[in-house]
């Protein structure tokens, strides 16, 4: 008995290790559409944090293991000035948050929770990442950097187009759980010199690039927050440009986790196949 215990296990692990082996897109929100660029940093010397955040679902629990993301560096620097990057990813307030919220912006309805569920940067050997310039010159008609004020404030209605290369990033991450559901992503971007700006895009879709998300499941829209305006978040559509609402260029790798149960009855059906062959 002991020994078809163990002979399950060794199958159940075995089982996980076949579902695991390539990893797919799991979100993906499609090519920048050149609506808007919104900067995104971490912080360093003389210069606060800013985050950008846009929301993905997830069907079942899934294990992400890199992604990509789109935005622009300045005009004239080189992909050597790129410091590190840091993606974090949220939940959806109220969890994570204090509630009732401050009452500092206009609703924190379907936003980014107060703190995030985790996050990985490069610089602690927690994120590889890769970078390619797709277009040496690309616009994008309106933008978001200083322009992050609580009430009564919140309206700015951007700072104007901003020019410079378009730049894809790839990175990859020890194997994240997220169990299904909704969430916000959060990529950030440090750089020697000027600003990383995350371009927007038309729209979320799967990864078969056809669908949206699922019926009964709202587009939540990209929201952004800088350290003075903390634990709170806007959004950059509907409160500072009064445009869009806006997505941001993005894709999400990963493989989906079977449940236990399943994990099982594979085992079980493969152990019996196993005895029914020594039987025969």
């Amino acid at each position: 008995m002991r020994r078809c215990a163990v002979l399950v296990s060794m199958l159940i692990l075995f089982a996980y290790a076949r579902t695991a082996q390539a990893d797919d897109v799991v979100f993906n929100t499609g090519n920048p559409d050149g609506l808007i660029g919104t900067a995104s940093r971490p912080s360093s010397a003389g210069k606060t944090e800013i985050e950008t955040a846009d929301d993905f679902f997830l069907n079942q629990a899934t294990s992400i293991t890199g992604g990509t993301f789109t935005g622009l560096l300045p005009t004239g620097a080189s992909l050597s000035d790129i410091t590190s990057v840091t993606i974090e990813f949220y939940r959806i307030f109220p969890l994570d948050s204090t509630v009732p919220p401050d009452g500092r912006v206009p609703t924190r309805d379907n936003s980014p929770s107060d703190v995030e569920l985790n996050s990985r940067e490069s610089g602690l050997g927690e994120l590889t990442f890769s970078a390619k310039v797709l277009n040496s010159s690309f616009t994008a008609a309106n933008s978001v950097l200083n322009g992050i004020h609580p009430l009564p404030t919140v309206f700015t209605g951007g700072e104007g187009p901003i020019t410079g290369q378009e730049v894809q990033f790839s990175f990859s991450i020890t194997s994240d759980m997220l169990a299904a559901g909704h969430y916000f992503f959060v990529p950030q971007v440090e750089l020697s010199t000027g600003d990383f700006f995350w371009l927007s895009a038309p729209r979320p879709i799967s990864g078969s690039g056809t669908t949206p998300f699922p019926p009964g499941v709202t587009d939540l829209q990209t929201w952004t927050r800088n350290e003075a305006l903390q634990p709170d978040w806007l959004r950059v559509g509907t409160d500072i440009t009064h445009q869009g609402p806006f997505n941001a260029s993005f894709s999400l790798e990963g493989e989906p986790v079977p449940e236990p149960c399943t994990l099982l009855l594979t085992g079980a059906g493969l152990l019996g196949l196993i005895l029914r062959r020594k039987t025969n």
